[in-house]
């Protein structure tokens, strides 16, 4: 069962007992998401680009927060999974702010924010709006700034120049369909860059990220962690971990990682 306005609707998902509804963003798109009731803080679980809330890593999260008791809310952002909106009308800003209202409307209390990808990159934007929400951090192969760095700065000038021209340019890619790189999304991302100086955020921050990484290089990882200004930064390298880091032992860590800061936050 589903509403469209935000209100809980009992409910059963894979990892167990639990509420699934959608929020009403008032822009004519409706997010998508499921919520675990339990102690808090409330772990939130911030998707990659083009992933959605039932990919390995937040369905094993969810399960480890039911088992333990803990309280969780995933989603898919506009364009994104079961979400309305369209993939290309998305950016950097919108997919921000559609974690912002997904994490003011529907939980409470200090949260863990745990994003994946493109979702670390929200994660960090999320934490410096919200610096009295955030429990603290965890990036997964986190991505800040990919749109400059890894998209518009690797492009050959006859890629640029088509993505000029048509306003989308379609980049192969080796988990399925072609990629979708609009104009909007690159020139939107440039205004949302975090790694142009100090990054305000003081809670911890955990970031874990494989060194056989193809899509995002692991020594951005170490970027996050020399300007974030909160000294509890602990950076965890997987050797031959890929980008996804969803192998068995990919999500044993990931789950001894939030186990951890929950045990340190008390709760």
């Amino acid at each position: 069962m589903t509403d469209t306005t935000g209100t809980d609707t009992t409910g059963t998902n894979a990892t167990g007992a639990g509420t699934t509804g959608r929020l009403d963003r008032g822009n004519g798109t409706e997010l998508a998401w499921v919520r675990l009731a339990g102690a808090s803080p409330t772990v939130v679980f911030l998707p990659g680009f083009r992933s959605d809330m039932n990919g390995d890593k937040a369905t094993a999260l969810a399960a480890f927060c039911a088992d333990r008791g803990v309280a969780m809310l995933r989603f898919d952002y506009s364009g994104h999974g079961a979400s309305s909106g369209d993939f290309l009308d998305g950016t950097i800003g919108a997919w921000a702010a559609d974690a912002l209202a997904a994490m003011d409307g529907l939980t409470t209390g200090p949260v863990i924010l745990v994003g994946s990808s493109m979702g670390g990159w929200i994660g960090l934007l999320t934490a410096v709006a919200r610096p009295d929400r955030i429990a603290a951090l965890v990036g997964i192969a986190a991505a800040p700034d990919f749109t400059q760095r890894l998209m518009w700065d690797a492009m050959m000038p006859v890629q640029r120049a088509t993505l000029e021209r048509d306003g989308v340019l379609y980049v192969p890619s080796q988990y399925g369909d072609p990629t979708p790189i609009t104009r909007g999304l690159i020139q939107d991302g440039a205004n949302h860059q975090v790694l142009t100086g100090r990054i305000p955020i003081h809670c911890p921050v955990r970031l874990l990220h494989g060194q056989a990484d193809p899509d995002v290089p692991w020594e951005l990882a170490l970027r996050v962690a020399e300007q974030v200004e909160t000294p509890d930064v602990r950076v965890i390298l997987v050797k031959d971990g890929d980008h996804r880091l969803s192998r068995p032992a990919d999500l044993a860590l990931l789950r001894q990682t939030v186990a951890a800061l929950l045990d340190q936050d008390g709760a």
